[in-house]
């Protein structure tokens, strides 16, 4: 930290004391050298931090967003080079591309287009994939930017935000239901991360970070370029997702969104650019549908996917995954059935490739990370019918699994008699002609592979989880 930063520090410490105010939270300090750099402060009748280029590239800083790049791993950029080479790199490169951050010369890569499929099968998300450099270089300024803006964002705002998440923004929906609002808006916006105005998102984030040479880096980034079959094509607008800086500058460009809901008395959810809004009639709904659209594309300049936008009751649409159910009961919060359908199919895929594997092995590397994160994210639904039927489903898929490993009847017979059945009863269990996903449903099969014998070869059941999650 300067000497000059360190007195408008000090000053501004003074100014806020005096005027009675607190401290502004810290949000993603680690150590103690960071917490005492970060500190920030609103002094009387100002709205500006102390956020400077230097505390950007700062040691300490740069650190803690190295450590954060690695960890998240990620597949390489343009340039080819893994996170795992990453710390020999910037050993060699850093004082001098440093200095250019400062100076105000440091241009960024061309981000390398990826396209995955949509889980719904409609189509491809695309993604900017910055190199491992820039991933740096921009989780560097998230850490410096996020004490700066997230104190401002509505608490009804949950996407990428520290200490917020999908499912706060589930149980929010969920309180407005109970309080009789069975209609909701749901907004969905086209395309939202490859349709940001960049002069709009700019002006935005200029509103608290005054330092020019921060805002000709965030906007050097808007405007790298994405590198498609070998040549560079020119963003005009639009955040990329893929980088660490994208979720932070979408919650910027949708905070004025979120204000418009607030000064309305609106009730709404929103996380990233899914927003839910909630009202008490179909009239109140359509209304607020035709407000809401026509602030988005004027004010804003964004594009409402009109196809899937909607005026409906809750327990007809999907919120995150989620849904609600309907009746004179209190309502739940249920997992959506799009989204067991999804989790069914990725399980599939795994499981044929474990075939041929070592099967105690592949449940731990590669069916376990799928489960115990599908089981965490939607442990908050109320039914858990759903859990338990998924374990079933699952555990007949390892008896098929085993089933088709031992191929032959001779094979099946030694195995299931070393599991404890009778040799009798192995033999008719052995010989039968049934195919692998019918005998994985038998009592034999049952009774040979118990669940307790799938849970010692390394599965853990969701409906375990679930209890271990909540305590």
């Amino acid at each position: 930290m300067t000497t000059d930063n360190r007195r408008k520090a000090e000053k501004s410490k003074a100014q806020a004391e005096e005027s009675g105010e607190s401290l502004v939270p810290l949000l993603n300090s680690a150590m103690v050298d960071k917490a005492e750099r970060e500190t920030t402060f609103l002094p009387s009748g100002h709205d500006t931090y102390i956020t400077t280029i230097e505390s950007v590239v700062d040691e300490c800083n740069m650190k803690e967003a190295i450590a954060a790049v690695i960890r998240n791993k990620g597949v390489p950029g343009i340039d080819g080079i893994t996170t795992e080479e990453i710390k020999k790199v910037m050993q060699e490169q850093w004082p001098e591309i440093k200095q250019d951050i400062l100076d105000g010369k440091y241009r960024p890569s061309p981000v390398r287009r990826v396209e995955i499929p949509k889980p719904d099968g409609n189509g491809v998300r695309q993604l900017g994939i910055p190199t491992v450099m820039d991933r740096i270089i921009q989780q560097a300024i998230h850490q410096e930017l996020v004490p700066v803006f997230d104190p401002t964002f509505s608490q009804y705002s949950f996407g990428f935000r520290p200490n917020r998440s999908a499912q706060q923004a589930v149980v929010q929906a969920h309180t407005y239901i109970q309080e009789g609002c069975e209609w909701v808006v749901d907004i969905d916006l086209e395309k939202f991360f490859d349709k940001v105005n960049h002069d709009m998102l700019m002006a935005r984030v200029a509103r608290r970070v005054k330092d020019k040479k921060i805002l000709l880096l965030i906007r050097r980034f808007l405007q790298s370029g994405v590198m498609e079959d070998g040549l560079v094509k020119p963003t005009e607008e639009g955040t990329p997702q893929g980088g660490p800086l994208s979720p932070l500058l979408s919650n910027i460009m949708l905070d004025d969104f979120d204000r418009e809901l607030e000064k309305r008395g609106l009730r709404f959810a929103r996380y990233a650019d899914d927003c839910n809004i909630y009202v008490k009639s179909e009239k109140a709904g359509k209304r607020v549908m035709e407000a809401t659209v026509r602030y988005l594309t004027e004010k804003l300049k964004l594009k409402v996917n009109q196809q899937k936008s909607a005026v409906d009751n809750p327990w007809k649409r999907k919120f995150l995954g989620f849904t609600f159910t309907e009746g004179k009961e209190p309502n739940r919060i249920v997992v959506h059935e799009s989204r067991v359908k999804r989790i069914k199919d990725k399980i599939r895929g795994i499981t044929k490739r474990m075939r041929g594997s070592k099967l105690t092995e592949s449940i731990r590397k590669q069916l376990m990370p799928i489960t115990r994160g599908w089981a965490n994210y939607f442990g908050l639904a109320g039914g858990r019918r759903v859990f338990e039927d998924l374990d079933m489903w699952i555990r007949r898929k390892i008896r098929d699994i085993l089933w088709r490993q031992w191929k032959k009847p001779r094979t099946r017979y030694k195995r299931l008699v070393a599991l404890g059945l009778k040799p009798h009863t192995a033999r008719k269990v052995a010989c039968s002609s049934k195919g692998p996903w019918k005998m994985a449903k038998t009592n034999g099969m049952h009774r040979a592979v118990s669940n307790g014998v799938i849970e010692a070869m390394g599965y853990t059941p969701m409906m375990d989880i679930i209890p271990a999650r909540s305590q």
